[in-house]
């Protein structure tokens, strides 16, 4: 019973994905109406992360964040799924990217570098960039564990235009292969997610004590490949823009900590400036800093 479910799913999915953009639109707006207001989709850990993260905002301005944000919510999860079957024509329509000269001036240098996303707007349309660019463009990713039938499609999904799908537990192993590759890589992190508590770099984030993997600084450290960071901006329903930051151009040269403290002033700017744009669903902050572990200060500039 639960493969026929998960098969049902994936069919459910891949049905959706054929459908127009103005039925996909009017789709998200019930989905919106379901979530925020029948089930109440993790209403409460919205509103806490919301509260502790701006605590200078009234109540009316959190209810209307909260609001956008789960109307954004909604259409990210029916642009997710229409991404399976968007041509290229619409892709080129809806997703505009800029600075592409970073990724081509380091390819012609041969190197492979380090791209940190983030978990605001359409992060999954990114993968479309394997067109413009001549790096092997390789997403870092955490396996769907209990519904492969679905992890197939989101792979199938994300790979369309020839880039790579990497579990999570294989990326370290990955940018060293690249690093030493005659076609330079591109390898994507999220480095907005929940690590371990024991996570070695805590560091004060939108007010609060907040866990970032060390796995980026690591990376880049050990194979000194240049950092730099991809932002989405909305522009329009189902419109976006991309933008890409030098953040640390030779990582051999700074401390650890200074890599992750770059990206993490430059995503807590890109949040305040559209904070319903985020993944505030999301437990954020359910782990505590253990007392043995340092908490870095940021930049008072």
């Amino acid at each position: 019973m639960s493969s026929f479910i998960d098969r049902f799913v994936v069919l459910l999915c891949k049905l959706t994905a054929r459908l127009p953009f103005w039925v996909i639109f009017g789709l998200a707006d019930i989905f919106y109406v379901f979530l925020y207001y029948v089930v109440r989709y993790r209403r409460k850990v919205v509103h806490e992360n919301l509260v502790h993260s701006f605590p200078e905002k009234s109540l009316a301005e959190i209810r209307t964040i909260t609001k956008k944000f789960y109307h954004h919510l909604s259409d990210l999860g029916l642009e997710t799924i229409k991404f399976n079957q968007m041509t290229e024509k619409q892709i080129d329509e809806r997703l505009k990217v800029n600075n592409l000269d970073i990724y081509e001036e380091y390819y012609n240098q041969g190197k492979s570098i380090i791209v940190l996303g983030q978990h605001h707007n359409n992060w999954e349309w990114s993968g479309s960039m394997q067109r413009l660019i001549k790096a092997q463009y390789l997403v870092v990713y955490n396996p769907v564990r209990k519904n492969k039938e679905l992890e197939q499609f989101i792979l199938q999904t994300r790979e369309r235009f020839g880039a790579k799908s990497i579990p999570v537990n294989h990326s370290v192993r990955t940018a060293l292969e690249f690093n030493l590759a005659k076609r330079p890589g591109a390898l994507i992190l999220a480095a907005d997610q929940t690590p371990p508590p024991n996570s070695q770099f805590w560091t004060t984030f939108l007010n609060q004590e907040t866990a970032f993997f060390a796995g980026p600084m690591k990376i880049a450290i050990k194979t000194n490949q240049p950092v730099i960071m991809h932002h989405t901006r909305k522009i329009g329903r189902s419109r976006y823009e991309v933008f890409h930051y030098r953040l640390v151009e030779n990582p051999a040269g700074v401390k650890p900590e200074e890599i992750m403290m770059a990206y993490v002033q430059k995503l807590e700017e890109i949040i305040r400036s559209e904070p319903e744009y985020w993944l505030w669903s999301h437990r954020r902050w359910k782990h505590k800093r253990p007392s043995n572990i340092e908490l870095h200060p940021r930049n008072s500039n």
